[in-house]
């Protein structure tokens, strides 16, 4: 069958951080995604204190983009503990929500989980010791296993992992080394050995690096919107992923037949 090859533009970026005064600064950002973008991916840390009036605004600037837009929680959005209406307000506005789930959108694949902290290598937390400690651990395990859930449902040939924690330590670097074990865990890069996507995004560090890569190759990008404002001042604040998916090509209409 004769095949045609799109090129999708997908632009992501985390930690936009919506608060009361955030207006004119998200309609500048979405103003420039509209330009560049055919899908956007958030990266959790959508609001400041996980407030439902900071989701309405994040939620009305989204209604005005007209592109298909996806995401997931990060840690500040369960600051105020209202996380199901802030979901619910967010997905009112067209968003899907991924937390353990998984979506299509032209022709790619999507997984996402926040994630959790935890630590890197052999850095890494056990579930050793005090209940509490090992609460923490379970936190992290049960975050890496939806997202390797939501992965072994994808059936796109181009995938893309979103989190909000990190699951490689190299693009936490630059954040003080002190606080590596809260912006992060190994635990999510297991899901991403046994089921390989073609990039990683995620937010969260702040003053880390914006790229390194799993220990099987992905390559992963960190795209909290103050990295990216810090590191690339001239740029749009976003990571712009150009991914050529392919489609079978319409079939011509068939010839009448000669009488």
């Amino acid at each position: 069958m004769a095949t045609r090859n799109d090129i999708v533009r997908v632009a992501a970026v985390g930690d936009i951080h919506v608060s009361r005064s955030a207006q004119p600064r998200l309609q500048n950002l979405f103003a420039q995604v509209a330009e560049r973008a055919d899908v956007l991916v958030l990266c959790g840390d959508l609001c400041d204190y996980g407030l439902p009036e900071e989701a309405h605004i994040l939620a009305k600037e989204i209604s005005n983009l007209k592109i298909p837009v996806v995401g997931v929680l990060g840690n500040h959005d369960f600051e105020s503990g209202q996380t199901e209406e802030v979901t619910k307000i967010l997905c009112a506005a067209g968003i899907q929500m991924l937390d353990g789930d998984a979506v299509e959108i032209k022709g790619i694949g999507f997984a996402g989980a926040k994630g959790f902290a935890g630590g890197f290598g052999r850095g890494a937390l056990g579930p050793w010791g005090e209940e509490i400690i090992k609460s923490f651990v379970h936190e992290a395990v049960n975050e890496a296993l939806k997202l390797e859930s939501a992965l072994a449902r994808l059936r796109t040939e181009q995938k893309i992992a979103v989190l909000h924690y990190s699951p490689i330590q190299a693009t936490v670097e630059r954040e003080p080394v002190e606080i590596f074990p809260f912006l992060g865990s190994s635990r999510l890069e297991d899901p991403l050995m046994h089921y390989p996507v073609q990039y990683v995004v995620h937010g969260h560090a702040h003053h880390g690096t914006p790229e390194g890569k799993t220990a099987n190759g992905i390559p992963v990008y960190n795209v909290a919107m103050p990295l990216m404002l810090e590191i690339f001042p001239d740029q749009p604040p976003f990571r712009l992923l150009e991914i050529p998916v392919t489609h079978p090509a319409p079939s011509e209409p068939a010839m009448a037949a000669n009488r």
